[in-house]
């Protein structure tokens, strides 16, 4: 599952005008550090960051606790109000496309062994078993 970081900046930062928040106004409410703020509405830095720290901007920018995880994942944010998504029934999600991906990644290696196994012996280089 990949994670879209320039749609959590663009939505911080849509909705820091909006509502006429400043960085620091931001990072004071939220009580995320300025540092992190910033590195989030300018995407300068990409890395998994704490579910709790895009809660917190979630609730501090007056959305649903789970709108910009939400956004990282192109997901549809939920609405204020909506119940909160049970985090074990995300995570077995985002475990199964991990399955997925390295069954198929297994299975395209199989695959290259089988080719590379063929090549090598109508070439005559391959050795004993």
């Amino acid at each position: 599952m990949s994670e879209n970081w320039s749609a959590v900046a663009k939505a911080i930062n849509e909705r820091a005008n909006e509502l006429g928040l400043r960085q620091r106004e931001l990072a004071e409410r939220s009580q995320v550090s300025q540092a992190i703020v910033r590195e989030l509405q300018h995407n300068t830095v990409q890395r998994r960051r704490s579910d709790r720290t895009l809660e917190a901007l979630s609730l501090a920018l007056d959305w649903h606790p789970q709108h910009l995880l939400a956004l990282l994942y192109d997901r549809r944010p939920p609405a204020l109000g909506e119940p909160r998504e049970d985090m074990e029934d995300a995570v077995s999600a985002r475990l199964a496309v991990i399955e997925d991906r390295l069954t198929g990644i297994t299975e395209q290696l199989a695959a290259l062994r089988a080719d590379l196994a063929a090549v090598l012996d109508q070439t005559g280089r391959r050795g004993p078993g």
